[in-house]
């Protein structure tokens, strides 16, 4: 393996970090004992700036190019979500039924009238409260998983190499 870059990121298929190289677990660094390093990262990952640094946190995390929309540095999003009202697709829960006898012991189709064309709106009155079998609140508000398909490797980054030039 040639040597790498100071503050290089690789991806290994071991559970710990080799030799010059440091979990990219958010851990925080000394500025003084790791001048070099920090004259790359700064603080953009963590750290006080005057005594501390901290490396780049990959736990429950994927990369992606920067760009104006995502500054280096940046961390978003989330393992798990819960959906809000405004989150689901408009939909309604509108229930029809019929002031009108009923006229079949077992209506066709599941519905609540034999017929088509025989719901009316009520006029006036109160309405009758249905069945709570019929309508009901159904859900529980958990959070579901909201991970891509991943594949869990080490991500280790170089705290010894050669200094990246800029051209």
């Amino acid at each position: 393996m040639s040597e790498p870059f100071l503050g290089e990121i690789r991806l290994f298929p071991f559970g710990y970090a080799p030799r010059g190289w440091a979990a990219c677990d958010g851990q925080i660094l000394q500025i003084n004992t790791n001048q070099a390093l920090y004259s790359l990262l700064g603080t953009t990952y963590g750290g006080n700036g005057t005594t501390t640094f901290a490396l780049p946190d990959f736990r429950g995390r994927t990369s992606i190019h920067t760009s104006p929309n995502y500054p280096l540095g940046q961390s978003s999003g989330e393992a798990a979500h819960q959906l809000t009202i405004n989150e689901m697709p408009a939909h309604s829960h509108q229930v029809h039924a019929s002031s009108s006898a009923a006229n079949a012991v077992s209506p066709q189709n599941n519905t609540w009238a034999s017929s088509s064309n025989t719901y009316t709106p009520i006029a006036s009155g109160s309405p009758s409260p249905l069945n709570s079998g019929a309508i009901s609140i159904t859900g529980n508000s958990n959070p579901h998983s909201n991970m891509q398909p991943y594949l869990s490797l080490n991500f280790c980054i170089a705290i010894y190499g050669i200094y990246p030039s800029r051209d």
